[in-house]
Formats: C-alpha cells, structure tokens, sequence
C-alpha cells in the first residue's frame, strides 16, 4: 500500500504544480522583507490586515515555515519517486538488447535501407569502429551508442535533490547577523536575524583591525574597507582579509561582508586638554555629522563634519559661519582648537550559511547533465537473409548526425559491390 503511494508521486503534473507554488512563495518572500521587528511591519505596512496577516501566516520568514519546507520535501519526495519508477526503468529497457528478426519491423523505422549481402562483415566492423555495443545472435544483429545521455535525467533529478537539500539545510541551519564596530574593537556575533532553532552562532572572536574610505576627485565616496581578523578562543588570528563592498571574507561556513558606516565621535583638542565628542547625523543631510564642542568663543561653537577625512565647518549658536579645518590643523580663536582624529564604526554583516557548499555542488551536478543530455543514443539492427541485409536505425535526437551515418552505410554497400 505504501509502495503504490509513493508511486502516485511520480507525476509531472505534482512536480510542475509544486515548482509554480515554490516559485510564489520565494517570490512573496524576495518582496516582502525578511526577519524584520514587528514596529517595521507596522511602519511599512500600516493597514492593520496586512501586517497581522504577514505576522499570522509567516510571510516575515518565508524560507522557514513549516508550509514552504513541506513543499521542498513533497518536491523532493516527488523527484525521487520519479526517478526509481520512470527513469530507472527506461535506462532499464534502453540496454534491454531485442533483435527485429521481421522485414516488416525494419520497415516501420523512418531510416532503413537494404545492402547486398557482401557487406554483412563490413558493416559489423564499421559500427565497431565507431564505438557501437554489438550484441549478434545468428543473423540478427543489436547495436547501441551513447548510452550515457540515458543517464542524464537521472543526474538531473540527483543535483535537483542536492540543491532542494542544501535550501533545507541553509533555511533550518543558517542566520544573518550585523554589527556596527568600531576600530580596534574585538567582538562577538551577537544581532542575529532570520535564526531558526536549528541554528547554531559560533562563539568566534573577530577584530576590526582599521577603516578608511577611498574618496574620488570630487570628494564622492568610492569605495570603503575594513581591515578584518578572524581569531581563536585564544586570540591568535586564523585569517586575515580587507574586505569591501562585494569582497566579502570567508571563513569555514561565514561569509562577512561590507555593508555601512558611520561616524560616531571626534577627538578635539581644545588649548592642552583632549576631549572625546560624540557626532550626531544630520536627518535631511547624507553623509553631515554635527557636535557641539563647549569651552570655545564663549557660548560654544557646532562643528559639522563631511568625511572621514576629518573636513569640517564651524559656526556659532546664531547659525553664522566661522571658520573651517581640517584635521590636526590649528584654529585660532579665543581658544586653540585642534581635531585630532574622527571616530567612525564600521557595518558588516555576517551570514552563515551551512547549504551553500550542497546548493554549489548540485548546480555543478546540474551542468554536467546538460551537457550528458545532448549526447545521442542511437539503435541499429541488421537482419541478414539468403540475398540481401536489411537495416534500420533510430535516435533520440541528432537526426541528422544518424543520417550522415546511414550513408556511410550505403558506401559500404557501394564498395562491396564493386569488389570482385
């Protein structure tokens, strides 16, 4: 009773119907953001029904409801059935050898040809040379070629398993995390999102080493690095890499990529005593920070910074400009104030994900049968009688290739005739 149930889910129509469902609901989970609070559903989805229906039915983790794994499995369980009760069968039955002892069978092939009898050996030695499987029993004679495109379902159904498996395994075992450090910092992952119960948060210490930004001619943000260390419990450094925006670093099943950064203070000098102000992002400005700096032109002064080079502006509490500087550079006025050095923090997010390596493996499968597929399988069957041989022959694709080969036959016919 079992056997047959798992027999009913060899079906295209379930395995297509399942794909389509997969595909809406990674759809749904690709426009609808991930792992995000509930404030964030609430704030950008306002209607009440939406987000309680997003909450309610899991749309905020797709890619780990009980529903979308279910549809991988039935997917999987589908392909598998598919395999041992279609396809297993036909390669069964392509290296079935079965003779055509009958004119009329020959007849039925769309190619088939009559040679002289002259030509039987020659033609044994032809299909021979051009790696044909002989099988002859008496007159009659079976060959095939190009057995392994036959394979190439097969292969197909295997790497669609592998990487049906490892989105399993990187849905139920992975996690996202981000972290906002500053430099010289050494930290542990600690704001994960998008983690599941099977999900496991390495305790790995990692160290931002330094920071800096590569700025253009006119002052625009080209590209920003983070000098990164991957350490032991003990402190040693197992890697090392400058990551940047798309050269993520790797290490065992993390990848760390760039994603932000901030400034968060300045180190100012004022007369001979150092202090540590904190840098406040402007809302309506990108890329402006501004600090209040006290103990200066008698009321205070704002300062507001453009880079991380340290570039500022100076005004007074009436919104008047003062004076500009950079940093180390020396402003005189009623105190001396230096900005020894701008504070920044840098943003990296760190993903695990434990199926990415099965996923790579099973597209790499996957290559590999496409190119298997377009391997032909041609069949051939030579019948002798008293005063001629018949010949026929068939293939699954590459009609013309076969062709070209059936003329070949008929020289050999041509030749044999024209031997005394």
């Amino acid at each position: 009773m079992n056997f047959k149930l798992f027999k009913n889910f060899a079906s295209l129509k379930l395995a297509i119907s399942l794909l389509f469902i997969i595909a809406f609901f990674s759809i749904i989970g690709t426009v609808i953001e991930q792992g995000q609070s509930i404030e964030f559903y609430k704030v950008n989805y306002p209607n009440s029904l939406n987000w309680k229906i997003i909450l309610t039915l899991g749309l905020d983790h797709v890619y780990r409801t009980w529903w979308y794994s279910s549809s991988l499995i039935l997917l999987g369980v589908c392909l598998t059935s598919c395999t041992f009760f279609q396809q297993f069968p036909t390669l069964k039955i392509a290296r079935i050898c079965y003779f055509q002892s009958r004119p009329q069978q020959f007849k039925r092939q769309e190619l088939n040809a009559s040679l002289n009898q002259k030509s039987f050996f020659e033609l044994l030695r032809f299909l021979q040379n051009t790696e044909h499987t002989i099988f002859q029993q008496n007159t009659k004679v079976f060959c095939y070629k190009g057995i392994l495109g036959r394979f190439a379902p097969i292969i197909v159904h295997v790497s669609l398993l592998l990487i049906l498996g490892g989105s399993m395994v990187a849905a139920l075992g992975g996690f996202n995390g981000q972290e906002l450090i500053t430099k010289g910092e050494i930290f542990h992952i600690q704001n994960t999102n998008n983690i599941s119960q099977f999900s496991t948060v390495p305790e790995l210490p990692l160290r931002i080493n330094d920071f800096w930004i590569e700025y253009t001619k006119d002052n625009q943000i080209k590209q920003f690095f983070s000098d990164l260390s991957v350490l032991s419990s003990q402190g040693n450094e197992l890697k090392r890499k400058t990551i940047s925006v798309n050269i993520p670093l790797r290490f065992q099943n993390l990848t760390i990529y760039q994603t932000d950064w901030d400034l968060i203070g300045i180190r100012c000098k004022i007369e001979s005593t150092v202090y540590q102000l904190p840098l406040v992002p402007f809302t309506k400005a990108k890329n402006l920070w501004s600090s209040w700096i006290p103990y200066i032109n008698n009321t205070g002064l704002f300062l507001v910074i453009k880079n991380l080079e340290g570039n500022f502006l100076l005004y007074n509490t009436s919104g008047e400009f003062i004076n500009e500087g950079s940093l180390n550079e020396l402003i005189s006025l009623d105190k001396s104030l230096r900005v020894i050095e701008t504070l920044a923090e840098t943003g990296i997010q760190i993903k695990a994900d434990p199926g990415l390596p099965i996923i790579y493996l099973g597209f790499g499968i996957l290559m590999i049968s496409t190119l298997i597929s377009y391997i032909s399988y041609n069949q051939v069957w030579v019948l002798a009688l008293k005063n001629k041989i018949l010949i026929s022959a068939q293939t699954n694709r590459a009609q013309l290739n076969l062709q070209v080969l059936f003329l070949k036959f008929i020289s050999l016919n041509k030749k044999s005739k024209s031997t005394p």
